[in-house]
């Protein structure tokens, strides 16, 4: 084993000591879920399947990103999955009925989404009340909104070319490569970028080689996804063909890397996690703690209109049940599989993408395999409860190792 390679694996063995287990949880589920099912039935790893499984999971992934916000400030949003489906239903009403351009009819939707967040936000912060109780009562009335905006239960059809294209349509081979360049040079610039930075400083870290290998990695893992997406996944290429990303996926990656640089390298971001850790010694600190946490609320409901976006996009349609269900529970189980704390404090948005693909993979392997619908709630219920035991055990070892 090369130096570099040791020196990576001992840094990453000595946080997983510490408690701070990162994606790793996660990523061993993925890996073990894709081995049974591919066993089970091997058209689970085909290039046809693996478009599908994007897909699948893109809203719920979507709206975890947002929960991820209110989760790192130790709070909790139950309404994130009926107000995905109160701003899919504003999108409809305002595309299908009143004949609005997409642009006009998306950018309403965000702000209803936006609104939505404000309100809860200061209900929660200004008066007082505890967002299990706001969001809850949330949960129950913006069902009755979306049956109002919906006459009671019609459904709305989206034929939309444009909002249609996100979830059903695919990004051309080439410019798939191109976006992967950008990718590739974009994270290798912010690594040595940050690598520079620390040496100025004076700060010890990882090393030069360390981080080509890290680049070389995320170069190997995103240049085979984007091969396999750029096979034909048609049965009959001739009449329709299939090939190139799914144009949900560049949009789920440049969300990622936004809020993922918002969380990081900003001030907005370092606050979440201080208010997240203590909120009072934040405050001492200086921190505009109020201002903060409403802000999260607020993104969290905005992030939950895109996902209501993306579910529109993927049904061709909108109705009552667009944000109900289970899609709230999996949501917040997506987010803590993918490895962020109930607790607050720690969380990255990374986690909402890996969360989502575990969810998304039980929920696709168990269709594959037969299973019906209770049966998958019971295994993506077990998954969830063996993530926050093993973020209850992460915390503990953290407190030990000081």
């Amino acid at each position: 084993m090369s130096a570099p390679v040791t020196e990576l694996v001992g840094s990453y063995v000595e946080r997983v000591r510490g408690g701070d287990m990162g994606a790793l949880p996660s990523v061993i589920a993925l890996i073990v879920l894709s081995v049974i099912f591919w066993a089970a039935r091997p058209v689970f790893l085909t290039e046809a399947n693996f478009a599908n499984l994007l897909t699948q999971g893109a809203a719920i992934a979507v709206i975890a990103m947002g929960l991820i916000f209110v989760l790192l400030l130790g709070e909790i949003d139950l309404s994130a999955g009926f107000t995905s489906g109160v701003c899919a239903a504003v999108l409809a009403v305002l595309l299908t009925d009143k004949g609005w351009p997409w642009y006009a009819a998306v950018a309403a939707s965000l702000l209803t989404g936006a609104a939505i967040g404000l309100t809860i936000g200061v209900i929660v912060v200004r008066i007082g009340v505890p967002s299990f109780v706001v969001t809850l009562a949330a949960f129950l009335a913006l069902q009755g909104v979306a049956l109002k905006i919906m006459d009671n239960g019609r459904n709305i059809s989206i034929t939309d070319d444009t909002i249609v294209a996100i979830a059903n349509k695919n990004v051309a081979p080439a410019l798939g490569w191109v976006m992967y360049a950008m990718l590739v040079v974009g994270f290798a610039i912010i690594q040595f970028r940050k690598l520079r930075a620390r040496t100025e400083l004076g700060l010890t870290g990882e090393t030069t080689p360390v981080i080509a290998l890290r680049i070389t990695v995320v170069a190997v893992v995103a240049g085979a996804a984007v091969l396999i997406l750029n096979s034909e996944r048609s049965r009959n290429p001739a009449v329709n063909s299939l090939v190139g990303m799914p144009i949900v996926l560049p949009l789920i990656v440049a969300l990622l890397l936004v809020w993922t640089f918002v969380l990081n390298r900003t001030g907005f971001g370092r606050h979440i996690y201080a208010i997240g850790g203590n909120a009072e010694a934040a405050r001492r600190a200086g921190i505009k703690v109020d201002c903060i946490r409403i802000s999260a609320f607020m993104l969290c409901s905005t992030m939950a209109a895109v996902g209501g976006l993306i579910a529109a996009s993927r049904a061709n349609s909108v109705d009552p049940n667009t944000g109900g269900s289970d899609v709230l529970l999996t949501a917040v189980g997506a987010a803590v599989i993918g490895g962020t704390s109930l607790f607050g404090g720690r969380g990255r948005m990374l986690d909402a993408v890996l969360g989502a693909a575990v969810v998304a993979a039980i929920d696709n392997g168990m269709g594959l395999m037969g299973y019906s619908a209770g049966t998958k709630f019971v295994v993506t219920g077990f998954v969830l409860l063996l993530a926050a035991g093993v973020d209850a055990l992460a915390r503990k070892r953290a407190r030990l190792h000081g």
